[in-house]
């Protein structure tokens, strides 16, 4: 199996699994605290394929033209942080600590 090939595998089961949402969420939420968890790059191959970007001011308008000001991922559903935390878990991201500032083109408002 190609890299690409897990990376797009990846990518279709957090996705699938956070638009199921409920019990499919849980199974992919990390289980670790954000401290024992690989920092999420931008150059992660997920990552770039959402448009991750640590700093939600640096997100490029032309190419996310659905991102608006104030979208982080600490007010991101998807965050297993809290808007106190500087970074924690992923539902979309399993195993990784996405920043608290950060932004993804799979965000959704938290409820």
């Amino acid at each position: 199996m190609s890299h690409v090939t897990a990376v797009t595998r990846r990518r279709f089961l957090s996705l699938t699994a956070a638009i199921a949402g409920g019990g499919a969420c849980a199974m992919l939420a990390p289980s670790l605290r954000a401290e024992e968890l690989a920092k999420l790059t931008e150059n992660d191959a997920t990552a770039s394929a959402l448009g991750y970007r640590e700093d939600a001011t640096k997100v490029d308008a032309t190419k996310f033209p659905a991102h608006q000001a104030g979208q982080t991922c600490a007010n991101c559903k998807f965050f297993l942080g809290t808007d106190k935390t500087a970074s924690a878990g992923c539902q979309l991201f399993p195993g990784k600590a996405v920043a608290s500032k950060g932004w993804c083109s799979a965000y959704n408002a938290k409820t």
